[in-house]
């Protein structure tokens, strides 16, 4: 520990002597102008109003690859306004037109191909913004931009672009209505801009300001934007009905009245945008449809900590970049085994019932919960407040049962109320912020069973920010500290207690105890990091702890707890090319992680980074990580720590070039263990693009994963006095798994496009060589079979029987085989026709399959066999919105 700190105080120092010697002189800022146009302007990119004959912004510099030298082809930007809209307007000339790379993708797919930027900062917070693209085939993506250089692509404006081609090169015409646009109301305006322009055959990155390779931000650079004054963006009220039907088939199961092999629904719904103000936005759904969303892939997780699935659902990720906490001011996010606990995951609102059914009969037992509505505020309040609110309320849901032909159902969730504010403040141009987030769920627990298994109320408070250090915003120190308090039933808090990742019944934890009669649960967790993100030297130097008692998962998302973490990160990085390598990359750090009790629970790990961009734009990574000996508080599911002997993991990739027709990644990770675990994966990405509007991609993947000491499960016998009175069951598992996930996009125009996505996927486990742990903090273990020991099998009922002494008197026990042969097949192909800006036709067909014949015995053959031949869900949907103003 001494070494260790010793280490910490001389890179301090290290820190400190880099810091005092960090300046920075500040640049001025270039101006474009935007000029007022009487003329009415048609968005054909022809570009013959008189607006684009003007005095255009044509000084435009390379970033790639050439940093700062001349732009190759010149590049013409002019920007004109009327009382209602901005307009964009870009001449961009190419000595060679027959080589222009036009593909065609759907709205918001950045494909392979030329390129014009436009983005704006109409706050002039020179912190958010947001940035519209075309490539010359009339493709549109937009982003709103947030923390300077961070991008959120879910939100999507309506505004409309033309793109024209000529033995010049190519043009593009722009229109963005200013209520599409968040700003605050003034007389006259300054905002923020930047122009970039994408050469994708020669990757020639060209803009109208340069930001030198190794500086940091984004929007901080940004030219200033001039001219506009006296605009009338008007009230926006804009209105997105739907409606949805659906016809679902599935296998007739005998007997079962709620498995008849159909079933058809009709649906509708609302969805509402209302600007408040210039620089507020309402928005509001009304039972929402979430139909088009894709399916989830298919996992086998034998980890104590829940899967995590992203957001799919239009409403919740739009302007979901105003809801994350934590991770304001600096540009790098090391984990170093750390995993933060959010305060908010969407998720949770519409999630499957959680409720148990008591019932031996049939049981209908909804996939999803309803949503009656929802509401969200996103935008700017008073003096440089960001906002954001959003509510929602789920109805209750039913379990009905069929028992012997008697009806009944169940209440398996609650009526519930989500709530979320977000507020952060930022100061100084955006060198310091300050925010706070708060969350909160109450759900109306009505029965027993309900009370016996949720929680009935939870909230979460907590505070971020951050300030850079210097005048260069070389130095940035980020924050952030949170609370939260769980309430209920003595029963639903004792289960909250016992489960992941708490475990508060651990025998030999002296920092927890279990408390049999409490109501609520509460705790903390904070971290603060350091980071230098300028110049070709890197530093990352971060703290963090969660305590036992913090729980965030009824409104969040929670992988880890009762821990407090710790890295130190060096890094280099070079962006000048020479005879093989354009640009590379080097890091190397530490880590540790110790639990509330003083355990070392984390590897004090040393981890090599390196990245590498070649010439020809090829690139390739390494990391390599050794981990000393620890002990783990989770593997045991509650039960003492266990001794996790060294290991030692490396990953790989190599990435071809993606300008090239086919374009391929190879990913490799090997993990080895003196105990005689091991983990190997190889995957790929397989991308063919034959043409300018279709291309198809295939990501293999196969993982072997050899683990001597697996958990099973725990089983209390008094007699085990060396384990506290329990035995910790554990097996070495083989586990083979392969899937490939294959996507299918073809694009006939920017508007209409066909996308197939499908998901093979075989994962089988096979364990053997069944043992328990013998004494707490260590790697001995009491080998079934072994000894006066016995075990059997029996094939009856799939279990195995275990006389831990033989003749002795120690009573036997049983567990079921863990053996698994899962074996899915997910699709889902989906036609979608944006009929007019923002309205949309789609026609979706869902396939899921699934497959458990032969469980532990992998025989690829038979197995994929098999999964073609598992009967399946079809679901076959037709949706159609309508997008319009008031």
């Amino acid at each position: 520990m001494k070494r260790v700190m010793t280490f910490i105080v001389v890179l301090l120092t290290l820190i400190v002597g880099l810091f005092l010697t960090t300046h920075g002189a500040e640049k001025e800022t270039p101006v474009v102008e935007a000029k007022r146009t009487t003329e009415p302007i048609k968005i054909d990119g022809l570009l013959k109003e008189t607006a684009w004959q003007g005095k255009d912004c044509s000084d435009f510099i390379q970033s790639e690859p050439q940093d700062g030298a001349p732009a190759t082809e010149k590049t013409s930007v002019w920007v004109a306004y009327d009382n209602k809209a901005l307009y964009v307007a870009a001449r961009l000339y190419d000595s060679e037109p027959g080589k222009i790379i036009s593909k065609l993708g759907r709205r918001d797919d950045l494909v392979d191909s030329d390129w014009f930027f436009f983005s704006i900062d109409p706050y002039y917070d020179r912190r958010s913004g947001y940035q519209f693209a075309v490539n010359p085939a009339g493709t549109l993506v937009d982003y709103s931009i947030f923390n300077d250089e961070s991008t959120d692509a879910t939100w999507d404006g309506l505004w409309e672009s033309k793109t024209h081609s000529d033995d010049k090169g190519w043009t593009v015409e722009i229109k963005i209505p200013f209520d599409q646009l968040r700003f605050k109301k003034k007389e006259n305006y300054v905002w923020g801009v930047h122009f970039s322009r994408l050469l994708k055959r020669k990757n020639e990155w060209s803009v109208n300001v340069w930001i030198p390779k190794g500086e940091s931000g984004f929007v901080s650079h940004f030219a200033r934007l001039e001219g506009i004054a006296d605009i009338n963006p008007g009230h926006y009220i804009e209105m997105m009905p739907f409606t949805a039907g659906k016809a679902a088939f599935s296998p007739k199961e005998e007997g079962n009245p709620f498995k008849t092999g159909n079933d058809y629904s009709i649906d509708a719904g609302l969805d509402m945008k209302v600007g408040l103000k210039s620089n507020l936005t309402l928005d509001l759904t009304v039972n929402p449809d979430f139909g088009q969303v894709e399916v989830d892939p298919a996992v086998i997780n034998l980890s104590a900590a829940e899967t995590y699935y992203d957001e799919k659902r239009p409403f919740f990720m739009e302007g979901a970049n105003i809801f994350r906490f934590g991770i304001w001011g600096s540009n790098m996010a090391v984990g170093a085994d750390w995993s933060g606990p959010s305060l908010f995951y969407s998720r949770r609102i519409g999630r499957s019932p959680q409720g148990p059914v008591d019932s031996n009969g049939y049981v209908n037992f909804p996939g999803w919960t309803t949503i009656l509505g929802a509401a969200k505020i996103t935008g700017k309040i008073g003096k440089e407040w960001n906002f954001g609110f959003l509510s929602a309320l789920t109805e209750r849901e039913y379990a009905h049962i069929d028992l012997d032909g008697a009806r009944s159902r169940q209440e398996i969730e609650p009526f519930t109320y989500y709530g979320v504010l977000r507020a952060q403040k930022e100061f100084n141009g955006g060198r310091q912020g300050l925010g706070f987030m708060a969350a909160a769920i109450s759900r109306n627990l009505r029965t027993e069973n309900l009370e016996n298994t949720l929680a009935r109320d939870a909230f979460s408070l907590g505070m971020d920010g951050w300030t850079f250090l210097d005048k260069s915003k070389t130095w940035v120190a980020s924050w952030y500290f949170e609370g939260a308090r769980v309430s209920g039933s003595r029963t639903a808090i004792r289960e909250l207690q016992l489960s992941y990742p708490h475990y508060f019944q651990r025998p030999d934890a002296a920092h927890v105890e279990l408390n049999e009669n409490a109501t609520s649960m509460s705790g903390w967790a904070g971290r603060f990091v350091l980071n230098k993100q300028r110049g070709n030297f890197l530093v990352n130097v971060a703290f963090g702890a969660i305590s036992p008692g913090f729980d965030s998962s009824d409104m969040g998302y929670q992988s880890m707890g009762d821990v407090i973490n710790g890295h130190v990160m060096l890094g280099y990085r070079s962006f000048k090319p020479g005879k093989f390598i354009r640009t590379w990359e080097t890091l190397l750090f530490t880590q540790r992680n110790y639990d509330f009790g003083g355990n070392k629970i984390g590897d004090q790990r040393i981890i090599f980074i390196g990245n590498v961009q070649f010439l020809n734009y090829w690139s390739a990574y390494l990391q390599i990580s050794n981990n000393p000996a620890r002990w783990s508080k989770d593997e045991t599911r509650g039960g003492p720590l266990l001794y996790v002997p060294t290991h030692t993991w490396w990953d790989w990739n190599i990435r071809t070039d993606d300008r090239k027709p086919f374009e391929v990644v190879i990913y490799g990770f090997s993990m080895n263990a003196s105990s005689g675990s091991k983990n190997r994966t190889f995957s790929a990405v397989l991308q063919w693009k034959p043409g300018s509007n279709f291309n198809i991609s295939l990501e293999p993947e196969y993982r072997y994963n050899l683990d001597v000491t697996q958990w099973v499960t725990n089983i209390t016998d008094e007699s085990m006095t060396a384990a506290y009175g329990a035995r910790y069951i554990f097996g070495k598992i083989k586990q083979k798994t392969l899937l490939c996930s294959i996507r299918f996009n073809w694009i006939f125009t920017p508007t209409l496009s066909l996308q197939a996505y499908i998901q093979p996927f075989i994962a089988v486990g096979s364990y053997d060589r069944f043992k328990e742990l013998a004494r707490p903090k260590s790697y001995d273990f009491n080998i079934f079979g072994q000894g006066a020991s016995t075990i059997s099998y029996r094939e009856g009922d799939g279990s195995y029987t275990v006389d831990p002494d033989g003749p002795g008197s120690t009573p036997g026990f049983s567990f079921s085989n863990p053996d698994f042969n899962y074996k899915s097949l997910r699709g889902t192909v989906v036609l979608r026709w944006e009929y007019r800006p923002g309205s949309t036709l789609y026609l979706v067909w869902t396939q899921n399959r699934a497959d458990y014949a032969d469980a532990g015995d992998f025989k690829f053959g038979r197995d994929f066999k098999n999964l073609l031949n598992a009967p399946g869900d079809n679901i076959f949907m037709v949706k159609l919105t309508y997008r319009f103003k008031l």
